[in-house]
């Protein structure tokens, strides 16, 4: 499979703006015209739902990849979004932490599955589910690095200690290559002067490691999923589409910065 960047999009909180922010980023990149997959690997099938993708039509899935019954070119479905195709996923899911037990290369499944062909992606983005198992594993051992959603809220910058050790685990044992890509402030709110102050803190701790974009609380993000539509088919205008194409962009300034050093 030809892909430049395999990003998990990972946080082991639940409510970050994690799936949210799969499925805005990767429709902003392919608006941007960079061919884009999402792989989604959350047993909840937000992604996918948040992308059109009916429940009925999702036949093959990331499950059917994991535990070997299909090549990731199986699975790949089309999207309303121009450019941007998805491997959907199911409750079925959450079996293959417990299927693959056994297997010595369990951890590797994902990274196995990117090998065989399915398409020319610029960018492959994986929801990872809210928890630090074994399907996050699978993503933080697939990618070439990991973009943390972190919620301004008062606990932010604890969770946050504890993924980034992680991520250091998985590159020592797993994957030399992975990095951290950069962490995204969601849910800001600037009437809340906490949001103010997680942002100096964050920023403080991982200095450009944050992105500059901030991803604004805005209710036309919370309402587009049950639409079954990006935020930005649903309302281009809005801030949270403003903000999501303003981060495609800085990704595709940092990316263009990394590759003579790739």
């Amino acid at each position: 499979m030809a892909h430049d960047r395999i990003l998990a999009i990972a946080n082991q909180k639940g409510g970050v703006g994690k799936t949210t922010t799969a499925i805005n980023l990767a429709t902003a990149l392919a608006a941007a015209g960079q061919p884009t997959l999402i792989v989604d690997l959350d047993p909840q099938g937000n992604a996918s739902t948040g992308l059109g993708i009916e429940r009925s039509a999702r036949l093959v899935t990331s499950y059917d990849v994991l535990v070997g019954r299909a090549g990731l070119a199986d699975a790949v479905m089309a999207t309303k979004v121009p450019n941007l195709a998805i491997v959907p996923a199911t409750v079925d899911l959450s079996a293959a932490e417990v299927e693959l037990v056994g297997d010595p290369r369990r951890a590797y499944r994902l990274k196995d599955a990117f090998r065989s062909p399915a398409g020319d992606y610029r960018f492959v983005l994986v929801d990872c589910p809210p928890s630090l198992g074994m399907l996050t594993v699978n993503a933080l051992v697939a990618a070439h690095a990991v973009l943390v959603p972190l919620q301004c809220e008062f606990f932010a910058l604890e969770g946050l200690s504890l993924l980034l050790r992680t991520v250091e685990r998985i590159r020592r044992s797993y994957n030399p290559v992975l990095r951290v890509e950069g962490v995204v402030l969601t849910m800001f709110d600037r009437r809340n002067n906490l949001s103010e102050q997680v942002e100096t803190d964050v920023r403080s701790f991982l200095g450009d490691r944050v992105f500059e974009t901030v991803i604004p609380r805005n209710v036309r993000v919370s309402e587009a999923p049950s639409h079954g539509l990006p935020v930005l088919l649903y309302d281009l205008r809005c801030p949270g589409s403003t903000a999501y194409a303003k981060l495609a962009r800085e990704m595709l300034r940092r990316s263009a910065e990394l590759a003579p050093a790739a």
